[in-house]
């Protein structure tokens, strides 16, 4: 996941208000229960010690939610009676939560917003395709596709003059291949698109397929339904779940490769809150792999003002010449390094079950 739209909850001190609401459920009595969770979340709030001010903007932007018809949900961060940041989520959080801490709470994040694959979905016929744009937050049209359009189907006859037809037509099928896969390259990388899904007749998707360029084939999957049927949203979500699991495990295997030490017996990954905490304050994390989870992600360590500014007790900070400090949970003071480090986070969660990272959290470094 990359970072860097989190840059503005580290450009102001905390403490911070991290509230996640759900959206998913749309009745007649949505509007009204939504009212009743900005009411006790923002009470919530309060309860942990957070000002007025923000738990007043909190439950406004939560009432504005009321007769939102956003799929999932959204995050707000709020400090000093202002939202700062409110991002829509790609995945329902489930029950609402709220949390005042030094520190917002954006690991969450990793699982609800953090790998969401785009994908193009091409609708293939004979005469041409119409792209469809994906993601967990809806569809839109991407363009279309029109190639000749006669002729384009076959006769039964055996003549000569009937054969010769045949021939046109696999000329105009061969034609019309090319031209939705220039079509499908150029849609890919207008929207860099992670998948491209061909729906269309069996005979149809391989001839598109095979003319695409070599950089985009291991992006493609073929729906095992059709247009019309009501089982291809099945399709394409798993698809896109598949391309998560997919990164998750491909990361880990990185991950474990690089934590055996070489033959000078330096390691190219981390794990364990100590050895993050001292690769984070030397810039040396490329990427952290978090399982939300795991029982190290909640562990106390201290912070600074500045992200760099981070240990295991408190008494190293004052070492560090750190005056003031403040408590924070392990993976979101790790998140705030790698923010401003400009360094990755993903989840492992889609990934095989394993006892890796140790603890729920490593980090693949920069240098060893």
């Amino acid at each position: 996941m990359d970072l860097a739209f989190l840059h503005p909850l580290y450009e102001q001190p905390g403490p911070w208000a991290s509230v996640y609401v759900d959206t998913s459920r749309h009745t007649e009595d949505t509007p009204h229960e939504r009212h009743l969770t900005a009411v006790a979340l923002s009470r919530n709030l309060s309860g942990q010690g957070a000002d007025d001010e923000t738990c007043l903007a909190v439950r406004d932007a939560l009432e504005e939610l009321r007769h939102s018809p956003e799929p999932h949900g959204r995050v707000l961060f709020a400090r000093a009676g202002e939202v700062v940041l409110d991002p829509p989520l790609a995945r329902p959080p489930g029950r609402g939560s709220a949390l005042w801490a030094p520190l917002p709470h954006t690991t969450p994040l990793l699982e609800l917003a953090g790998e969401d694959p785009v994908c193009v979905v091409a609708y293939i016929d004979r005469k041409g395709a119409a792209f469809e744009l994906r993601s967990a937050l809806g569809r839109q049209e991407a363009g279309s596709v029109a190639g000749r359009q006669w002729p384009v189907h076959r006769t039964t006859t055996s003549d000569w003059s009937e054969r010769h037809f045949q021939l046109k037509v696999e000329n105009t099928w061969e034609h019309n291949a090319a031209e939705i896969a220039d079509a499908l390259s150029v849609c890919q990388e207008e929207t860099r698109a992670d998948l491209l899904i061909l729906v269309g007749e069996e005979r149809e998707k391989p001839a598109v397929r095979e003319r695409l360029p070599k950089r985009l084939h291991d992006l493609v999957v073929d729906a095992p339904h059709g247009a019309g049927s009501r089982l291809l949203d099945d399709d394409v979500e798993r698809a896109r779940a598949e391309h998560v699991r997919q990164r998750a495990e491909r990361e880990l295997e990185r991950f474990l490769a690089a934590r055996e030490p070489d033959a000078e017996g330096r390691a190219g990954a981390v794990e364990g809150v100590p050895a993050l905490v001292e690769a984070a304050r030397e810039h040396r994390i490329d990427e952290l792999l978090i399982r939300p989870d795991g029982p190290d992600a909640h562990l106390e360590v201290w912070i600074g003002e500045d992200p760099d500014q981070l240990a295991v007790r408190r008494s190293d900070l004052r070492v560090l010449g750190e005056q003031h400090s403040w408590p924070a949970r392990a993976d979101d003071a790790l998140i705030r390094s790698a923010v401003a480090t400009g360094a990755a986070a993903l989840s492992v969660t889609p990934a095989s079950e394993g006892e890796a990272p140790v603890g729920g959290m490593g980090a693949l470094l920069r240098w060893t």
